[in-house]
């Protein structure tokens, strides 16, 4: 993909991600007494879990949009269950090439509009310093619409951390299942979530882009990926929401984002996840950004709720 391209794909899968200022770090644990027994180590989880109806089964699993190369083969338990399931269920198909390219002009501005009328100067200044620390031209990102651009640095900054959007999860899943002639179904859409972002007001992108600017020039996102990373590694859906809720609530308007690119999402998921449970016949491996799966507003907690039987993996 070339990199507009990249940043949609990125945008579509993770436009929750507005970066914030860092929580406080923790404080290093005390030594153990010499005589004190280490405690046992607690078993490894995964970020995934079974939920089982009277009539079927399906797995969740939570998702990171960007990896590396030694992420994979997947953990055993999640190589399990997609062997398992003959649908794979993703919030986009990022494979689509015709999807990918009726969506890609929703990022950017027409000529001779650029983003540089829609920013104030000196932020814009400050992102044109960025860009060239990461080797981006200037004139490829001039077009990009402020929403898009933010995300553009969120994935600059993974990358710069060995984390790259053609390693993402979703995305290996995606070829995994057609490789192997699983059927490949989308919660969404790209053009559902490509008319999501493109509802957010002027001055909420903006807002979203400052926000961008600042935290990757100080370093923030870096703790903001690494906790993300941590969470998901160690299968931890509250220490995500922490992480999470710990970067949103210091920026403005974040919080309001998190509900429209999140929790507003649930219920039109939750519709066709149940369909899968009640009605359905083939085992589905759902595959969601890890967020999706978190907290009481989560899928996961919300399946518990309507009388499904669900455990983690």
């Amino acid at each position: 993909m070339r990199l507009p391209r990249l940043v949609l794909a990125f945008s579509l899968l993770l436009p929750w991600c507005v970066p914030a200022q860092s929580a406080a770090p923790a404080a290093a644990p005390e030594a153990a007494p010499a005589a004190t027994q280490p405690a046992a180590t607690p078993p490894a989880r995964n970020f995934l879990w079974e939920v089982t109806s009277l009539t079927n089964r399906i797995y969740l699993y939570g998702t990171i949009h960007a990896g590396k190369a030694s992420f994979y083969p997947l953990p055993p338990a999640v190589q399990g269950a997609f062997a398992d399931a003959q649908v794979l269920a993703v919030e986009a198909d990022i494979t689509d090439e015709e999807s990918m390219r009726r969506n890609a002009g929703t990022m950017t501005y027409a000529p001779p509009d650029t983003l540089a009328k829609h920013v104030p100067e000196k932020t814009y200044e400050r992102f044109r310093h960025i860009l060239d620390r990461f080797g981006v031209p200037e004139a490829q990102m001039a077009p990009i619409k402020p929403f898009y651009a933010g995300s553009l640095l969120a994935m600059l900054q993974w990358g710069r951390m060995g984390y790259l959007p053609e390693q993402g999860v979703d995305l290996h899943l995606i070829k995994l299942a057609k490789s192997k002639g699983k059927r490949v179904v989308e919660l969404e859409g790209a053009d559902a979530q490509s008319e999501l972002m493109d509802s957010i007001s002027e001055s909420d992108a903006v807002q979203s882009f400052e926000g961008a600017v600042e935290t990757v020039e100080n370093g923030q996102v870096r703790d903001l990926v690494t906790g993300m990373m941590n969470a998901w590694q160690s299968g931890d859906p509250a220490l995500l929401l922490d992480v999470v809720h710990g970067y949103n609530k210091a920026i403005p308007g974040a919080e309001a984002l998190e509900e429209k690119f999140i929790w507003s999402r649930h219920p039109a998921m939750l519709r066709k996840i149940q369909s899968w449970l009640d009605t359905g016949n083939e085992r589905v491996f759902v595959a969601v950004g890890a967020l999706h799966l978190a907290g009481p507003r989560g899928l996961v907690a919300e399946l518990k709720k309507r009388g499904y039987t669900v455990r983690q993996l």
